[in-house]
């Protein structure tokens, strides 16, 4: 694909658009980039752009501009069937996002995990896997770098493992992963699909390009994403917490097994993870399939998932404070992650309080009735869907709202009792308050570092 002289519009101004502009200008194409907000919102690395020779547009694209063009490559964050975005691909323009430019430029074979939740831990254990295997492996996409940011470091007999949204899903055209694999699809992201399927259709497109010589790694636990098995080209390997599989990864009794033909091994015990929560033994075993597809060896493969730790902003730990422990899972943006983590707190001797609340998605809160009403002593509300969390699961504990995160984590250890788990699990996205799910972590982190040094 030769970039030089195409016009480019770029449309997005956040982390993977201004690496798509600059891996663009070094390509030798005409760039312009335009987001929404008003220029003096933009970051100091999008401003920077202008000295390079990138167009700067605040606002809607101007029809002239978007008659000529060749090329428009769309951020996730941006819904591909907007107008402008329309109108330039009915002028001629190619429409693809930053994951699938990448893709047609990187060397190597690609992993590329999506699903509703788990994937961030996925992706840097099947990374630490495979680099503890000795292969070549970089990771980034939808944490980390940005694809296009690593076409240089990418290496023919290399691995790139990248994690991948629904979002960046929509935007592929030949993208073309060695092994997919999905952990799960549950209701996410209703605000910006009109229904379920739409949102599952989206991330079956991870397969669209795969061949018999591929790998398909599946959560046969899903009912969605193990209706996709029979219809895929690529060779599918099974993983499951609930059932034995004739092919495939399996939890047997605190043991996960790899089962292909006659033969059964031992891959690791989980009570030696240092992850906790069935969802997270759930994210080991795909991780597993993923690292057998790709060649990585079973005893150092079980030596780093016994060392790999927690990555932050998931089910992390940050401090224990006169008897209650505080955990982190900022990462927790849909309803479905706030279970899982409400979950792995289900054997504690005390209760939890969480901490609920953001820019919700417009998926129902119903799913957390049960162990609301079960393990949670009090919630503390927040943010622009405290109301609505409010009204649905108001009857099923005692809650109060707070105005801000400091003001949650005052009120959250002063409700909890020795023995409790005070827990960040907003099932919200964080812009109402917070610049993204990571500042919203930190923040937390910071509040309760506070109160921890005050009560030495």
């Amino acid at each position: 694909m030769s970039l030089h002289g195409k016009k480019v519009l770029i449309i997005g101004a956040a982390r993977s658009g201004i690496a798509a502009a600059r891996f663009l200008l070094a390509q030798g194409a005409v760039v312009a980039l335009s987001d929404q907000k008003p220029i003096e919102k933009w970051t100091p690395e999008a401003l920077a752009l202008k000295e390079s020779g990138v167009g700067l547009l605040p606002g809607e694209p101007p029809s002239w501009l978007l008659d000529q063009l060749d090329l428009v490559v769309v951020s996730p964050g941006v819904p591909a069937n907007i107008i402008p975005i329309r109108y330039a691909e009915r002028a001629g323009a190619e429409v693809i996002g930053e994951v699938e430019l990448a893709s047609r430029f990187l060397k190597g074979r690609i992993i590329a995990i999506t699903g509703s939740n788990g994937k961030t831990t996925t992706t840097s254990l099947i990374g630490e896997l495979l680099r503890d295997a000795g292969l070549p492996v970089q990771v980034g996409g939808n944490i980390g770098k940005p694809l296009i940011s690593m076409i240089e470091t990418s290496r023919d007999d290399g691995w790139t493992v990248a994690e991948l949204s629904s979002f960046q899903l929509e935007t592929i055209k030949t993208f073309h992963p060695s092994i997919a694999v999905v952990l799960n699809v549950t209701p996410n992201h209703m605000d910006r699909y009109e229904t379920f399927n739409d949102y599952a259709a989206a991330k079956h497109r991870i397969f669209m390009n795969q061949t018999a010589e591929d790998v398909a790694v599946l959560n046969a636990d899903d009912p969605t994403v193990s209706s996709w098995g029979s219809g895929l080209r690529a060779k599918v390997m099974n993983f499951s917490v609930k059932k034995e599989l004739a092919n495939g990864v399996f939890l047997r009794g605190r043991e996960l097994i790899f089962h292909s033909g006659e033969e059964s091994q031992v891959l690791l015990r989980v009570d030696h993870m240092k992850l906790r929560g069935l969802h997270n033994v759930e994210n080991v075993a795909a991780a597993f399939a993923a690292g057998l597809a790709a060649g990585a060896g079973l005893e150092s493969m079980n030596g780093t998932a016994k060392r790999f730790d927690p990555v932050e902003h998931r089910l992390e730990f940050v401090a224990e404070i006169e008897g209650v422990k505080f955990y982190n899972d900022s990462k927790a943006t849909s309803v479905d992650a706030t279970l899982k983590a409400l979950e792995a707190f289900a054997e504690e001797p005390g209760r939890v309080v969480l901490i609920l609340g953001g820019r919700g998605k417009k998926a129902p809160y119903a799913p957390l009735e049960l162990l609301v009403r079960t393990k949670v002593r009090k919630l503390v509300l927040i943010g622009e869907d405290a109301e609505t969390i409010a009204k649905e699961l108001g009857e099923f504990a005692p809650y109060e709202r707070a105005s801000d995160m400091k003001d949650a984590v005052a009120r959250s250890f002063n409700a909890a009792e020795k023995g409790d788990v005070v827990l960040l699990a907003p099932a919200c996205a964080s812009f109402d308050m917070f610049e993204s799910f990571e500042h919203r972590g930190k923040v937390f982190k910071d509040e309760v570092k506070a109160i921890h040094r005050l009560r030495r």
